[in-house]
């Protein structure tokens, strides 16, 4: 039943509008397919990578147009990532996939107990 083309939909509508907020779509996606859908982790992340390309473009769309995303600005970091992205790739396939579940679930911890504590800076 979880596997279903309509509940499919739902959690893809849910997990879009949760990364659309910046709350973190992907590492929710990559929990869900994952757990509950017990799929390979390496499956799970090249479709994690499809989800975010699509939503960080409609997001990007979306605040470009709006004035509150400057590519002049973020170009760099785009440049960056980019590269660091293929090399991280690269080198992934010369790690154990349990090694790189766990470097993932830490870093899930690490977020979650950041964003419990966080307090937005007040303005000078």
């Amino acid at each position: 039943m979880l596997d279903s083309f309509p509940v499919a939909v739902a959690a893809g509508l849910i997990l879009g509008y949760l990364a659309g907020l910046g709350v973190g779509g992907g590492s929710l996606l990559m929990l869900w397919l994952t757990v509950a859908l017990n799929m390979d982790y390496a499956e799970a992340r090249a479709i994690n990578l499809m989800f975010f390309l699509a939503s960080a473009g409609a997001v990007s769309i979306f605040r470009l147009r709006k004035g509150s995303l400057s590519v002049k600005e973020i170009l760099p970091a785009i440049i960056a990532g980019s590269i660091v992205t293929a090399a991280a790739t690269w080198f992934s396939h010369y790690l154990d996939q349990e090694l790189l579940k766990k470097i993932f679930g830490v870093l899930l911890l690490i977020t979650g107990v950041k964003e419990l504590f966080y307090r937005p800076r007040k303005a000078k």
